[in-house]
């Protein structure tokens, strides 16, 4: 039983740990509430890319440090904001001790991906973590689904897929046979997307929907 889950905005409330983290960033820059606003808008949920936001941060603050610390500070500070619900941390171990295999497949930055692994405790509570800059593949391709498989030790592509977000989790993993369960975090899902299998406000609710699933 394979069930692959991504990391930021799913396991992990990353939004909140960083706009915090922005709103005291741009403090030190002399910055406002409004541009606070639009570094947490500019930053797309992580999905902006660093190099672009690290370029727009240098344009719009005449006090920011030079484009090496910005990034630096992007990637790594808001890290230790994050904290992991216990709710979530129960989901995983009722999953484990019902024999699940999980894996953590997340894009973004190995040296960062993992620092937030191991600052959460997640080692211990998943049986796998694949970050995309060292698998060379990123969510939605599939090509990453079958590499967290191949790693769990399943090959007759049967499991779920839990994420956040439409495109790289729902979409990807059904692109390669998973059941998918969406965490909507309070948002309506996108039309022109197929729905997933199961819609859920947070983590440990999907989890927990889909092992219960199982073992009816």
């Amino acid at each position: 039983m394979l069930l692959l889950v991504d990391l930021d905005n799913t396991l992990v409330d990353r939004a909140a740990a960083f706009n915090a983290w922005a709103r005291s960033f741009v403090g030190t820059l002399g910055g406002s509430a409004a541009d606070a606003d639009w570094l947490i808008d500019a930053d797309k949920d992580g999905y902006e890319p660093r190099d672009s936001l690290v370029r727009a941060i240098g344009q719009r603050f005449e006090a920011a440090p030079d484009s090496g610390e910005i990034r630096q500070r992007l990637l790594f500070e808001h890290v230790p904001l994050m904290t992991l619900d216990d709710n979530v941390t129960a989901a995983l171990g009722n999953a484990r001790e019902s024999g699940w295999k999980i894996g953590v497949v997340t894009n973004g930055a190995t040296e960062q991906q993992m620092l937030k692994v191991r600052t959460l405790g997640l080692e211990s509570l998943v049986d796998a973590v694949i970050v995309s800059e060292a698998a060379g593949v990123k969510k939605p391709d599939p090509e990453i689904f079958r590499l967290a498989a191949s790693r769990l030790g399943s090959t007759g592509g049967m499991g779920w897929m839990v994420g956040d977000h439409p495109t790289a989790d729902i979409l990807g993993g059904q692109r390669v046979g998973l059941k998918t369960a969406w965490v909507s975090r309070g948002a309506s899902w996108p039309e022109h997307i197929d729905a997933p299998d199961h819609v859920a406000l947070t983590a440990a609710e999907a989890i927990n929907a889909v092992v219960g699933a199982r073992q009816a």
